[in-house]
């Protein structure tokens, strides 16, 4: 692919190439520089764009309408994407074909309500990453990195992408399919613990207190942070640096001077400092001597003054100090402050549009500061400003750590050079591994050191996660519509139904649902106030209904599910056939129906019924769609929707909290499973539940998509519906399934065999129930020691 098709602009499309002419280009070429929603406002600007890019290019890139609008969805303030892209895809709706922006929408939105800690500095990148791996219509890495070369060499060929053409149905086909990630990420929070496989956020223990790293500890801090996957980049570089580095790392004060002679000798010190002499004494009067401080040492006892030198170092974090660069820039800093002999007081400061004082102390706080970016191109304004406002009482050595393209800015010369007699070194770096180090001395900038680092070398075993390993390029495994146990029946429902006796929901996901109240009762008076509910198994799934209006179900004479819907807002009655997805609909404007009238189902139709009102709006069930006025009102109808009413209450506040997004699939340190954060343990008598896992976990399952495999080949099939499948490697412990839910007891079940309460046992089943303790010790226990043998 050129670089004129990956960047094409399109007539009548939801984004479009423009140009600021305030603005200057990063590269000489200053027209289309900024892309921007058409009659919206601007999506970002072109050197943003391609340092977004430059980051995603290991991965390939999605398509570049699709990357635009996420990028677009992660603003802060006003944003309209819903309004251009539905415009774009009715505009484009001819013919054959049919386009609908809806779920693109519906996942956008998503994007928007994401708390702004996921969408700013590297964690936007890590959100995109997340977003479009193994995405739809990618761009390959080696194009995606041939495009970028030629975009460096020859930016102004951007004019022909800019010239909008005619876009056919497959270039608008491409965006939609790569934003459309619902099923991938059905829920906010879906995409939050998916990202975490990228970031994973460490537990603060209240009442921790940590000292500051000194130089005993550096060579402690320096392998955390080699062995910190997030920071193993920057910690492996830093002794490379220091067995290079030719900067004076410390600065005495005056009465620290050595100055020789006999005034150097004094009774106290190091035995390395020792006097020859003291040696050739016997051994109890060496010792004597010792103990007494009467030994004589060489360079005298300093008495305690305050060193007057403070040491700061500037980090650019600007756009082109992105990637490698930043990673040297942070590493160098560390270098430096975390010396062998580095005594002097140091302070950092990020400067992006303005200079914010960071700490590199702990291996948290690198990690975090390493997600500082701005989006700014130079930073010779924070520049500025610190050395005007900056106030100290002491001596200051001023480190400025930047990319080696940044000096060459005219902006960035000129504050450099007003405040060399400030800026004692200037350190500058490039994406090749190549370290400068540069003094001002005396008005004149003088090269004192190169460092060229090995990074294929040293970066060539980076440490292994401490968390489950994730493929999300293999192939997700099938999942059964239903299993050997009932599913939690969810919280969230769009409708609840009473059929023929029978009660079904359909739940936000779009499923319809079939559940049962236990008719299994003695006392009448009891079951009315604690009904005996049960979980519900799946009928239909990714029913195409929007979740408004109101509702009604039924079975036509081939015995398929009728599903109709009434839309008060758009004055519009539909029908789909769950079986055969025949639909049909009907606008029904004309008969002025009042927003009150309920749709319900009686005697072989669907009725719009007010209550105490004669006059009602028949909708057959078979055959397309049509509305009859009828003026007088069967009193039964009012008698059976009465007490269907009564019944479907029932089901209110029947929902379980099912966990839908599985992660740290393991064995933690006491002997028990582990999923999502929750143990699986006993907590009462023959009894199974969950409750947060508390212990490190020591065996973790690799996942690739919805399975997790363990290392002796054992599995674990994750279903985000409310189910776990077990497959152990010994052949002589049978399949068997557990429902996750945070919330009350578990059941373990085979297609034979039944254990733990009977909300999970099917209303018709052939199943042996047992007791949960036998079914652990068959089933669930033999799984966990076949691995932990494995281990062993």
């Amino acid at each position: 692919m050129e670089l004129k098709a990956y960047f094409q602009s399109y007539e009548n499309y939801f984004w479009e190439w423009k140009t600021d002419e305030d603005i200057p280009g990063d590269s000489g070429y200053n027209d289309n520089n900024l892309i921007s929603v058409p009659g919206v406002g601007a999506i970002a600007y072109r050197p943003y764009i391609i340092e977004i890019l430059k980051e995603l290019q290991p991965q390939g890139w999605p398509p570049f309408g699709a990357l635009l609008m996420v990028l677009y969805a992660m603003q802060d303030g006003y944003i309209n994407f819903a309004g251009p892209l539905r415009h774009t895809t009715k505009l484009y709706s001819v013919g054959n074909f049919e386009f609908n922006a809806e779920k693109e929408i519906e996942f956008l939105e998503k994007i928007k309500a994401l708390p702004p800690i996921y969408k700013q500095k590297q964690n936007k990148i890590i959100l995109l990453q997340t977003l479009f791996k193994s995405g739809h219509n990618r761009t390959s890495s080696t194009t995606a990195e041939a495009i970028l070369k030629v975009y460096y060499k020859r930016p102004q060929e951007l004019v022909y992408s800019a010239d909008q053409q005619h876009a056919g149905p497959s270039t608008l086909n491409k965006d939609l399919a790569a934003m459309d990630l619902n099923k991938r990420f059905p829920t906010t929070q879906s995409i939050i613990d998916a990202m975490k496989g990228f970031m994973e956020e460490p537990e603060l223990d209240d009442k921790v207190i940590e000292e500051e790293a000194t130089a005993d500890t550096n060579k402690d801090f320096i392998r955390e942070l080699i062995e910190q996957p997030k920071t193993f980049q920057v910690g492996s570089l830093i002794k490379r640096i220091w067995s290079g580095l030719k900067i004076p790392m410390r600065h005495l004060s005056p009465g620290e001077q050595p100055i020789g002679g006999i005034s150097d000798i004094t009774n106290k010190g190091d035995f390395h400092r020792m006097l020859l002499s003291e040696f050739a004494n016997e051994d109890d009067v060496f010792m004597n001597r010792v103990a007494n401080n009467e030994a004589l040492y060489i360079q005298r006892e300093i008495p305690p003054e305050e060193n007057i030198f403070e040491r700061i170092i500037l980090i650019d974090t600007s756009l082109r100090n992105w990637g490698t660069p930043k990673v040297l820039a942070f590493a160098s800093a560390i270098a430096v402050i975390k010396h062998p002999n580095a005594h002097s007081e140091c302070r950092v400061f990020a400067l992006g549009q303005a200079g914010i004082p960071i700490s590199l102390n702990k291996v948290e706080d690198v990690i975090e500061n390493l997600n500082q970016v701005s989006p700014i191109l130079e930073v010779s304004e924070a520049l500025e400003k610190f050395f005007i406002e900056e106030r100290t009482e002491k001596d200051i050595e001023v480190f400025f750590i930047t990319h080696e393209e940044n000096i060459a800015d005219e902006k960035v010369q000129k504050v450099i050079h007003q405040h060399r007699d400030r800026l004692k070194f200037l350190v500058t770096t490039s994406s090749e591994g190549e370290i400068n180090f540069y003094k001002h001395h005396k008005g004149a900038r003088k090269h004192i050191q190169k460092i060229k680092l090995p990074l294929q070398e040293l970066w060539a075993n980076p440490p292994q996660q401490k968390t489950a390993g994730i493929n999300l390029d293999g192939k997700k495994t099938e999942l059964p519509l239903n299993y050997p146990i009932l599913y939690p029946t969810p919280v969230n429902k769009i409708a609840q139904f009473l059929y023929e006796g029978e009660f079904f929901i359909l739940s936000s996901k779009k499923q319809l649902l079939k559940t049962y109240l236990s008719d299994n009762y003695y006392d009448r008076h009891y079951y009315e106030y604690y009904k005996t509910y049960h979980g519900c198994e799946i009928l239909f799934e990714n029913i195409s209904v929007k979740p408004t209006g109101r509702f009604a179900l039924a079975k036509n004479r081939q015995q398929h599910f009728i599903l109709c819907q009434y839309q008060p807002a758009k004055k519009l009655i539909s029908k789909l056939n769950l079986n055969t997805k025949e639909y049909s609909e009907q606008n029904v404007t004309g008969l002025n129906i009042p927003d009150s009238y309920n749709l319900i189902y009686f005697g072989k139709s669907f009725y719009l019924h007010q209550f105490a009102n004669p006059l009602l709006y028949k909708i057959n069930i078979e055959g397309n769609i049509s509305v009859e006025t009828i003026s007088g009102k069967d009193k039964e109808i009012e008698k059976n929707n009465a007490k269907a009413e009564a019944e479907v209450a029932k089901l209110s506040q029947t929902g379980l909290k099912i966990i839908n997004s599985f992660n740290k699939i393991g064995i933690n340190s006491q002997n028990n499973l582990v999923f999502s954060g929750c143990e699986i343990s006993s907590v009462y008598d023959n009894t199974l539940s969950l409750y947060k896992n508390r212990f490190e976990i020591k065996i973790f399952a690799e996942q690739n998509r919805n399975k997790f495999t363990f290392p002796d080949g054992s599995e674990v099939i994750a279903d985000y519906r409310g189910m776990l499948t077990f497959r152990s490697s010994n052949k002589g412990i049978d399949e068997f399934y557990m429902p996750a839910t945070s919330y009350g007891f578990l059941s373990l079940a085979t297609y034979t065999e039944f254990s733990g309460p009977e909300y999970y046992l099917p209303e018709h089943t052939l199943q042996k129930v047992r007791t949960v303790e036998e079914m652990y010790f068959q089933y669930l226990r033999p799984f966990i020691d076949q691995i932990l043998d494995y281990g062993a």
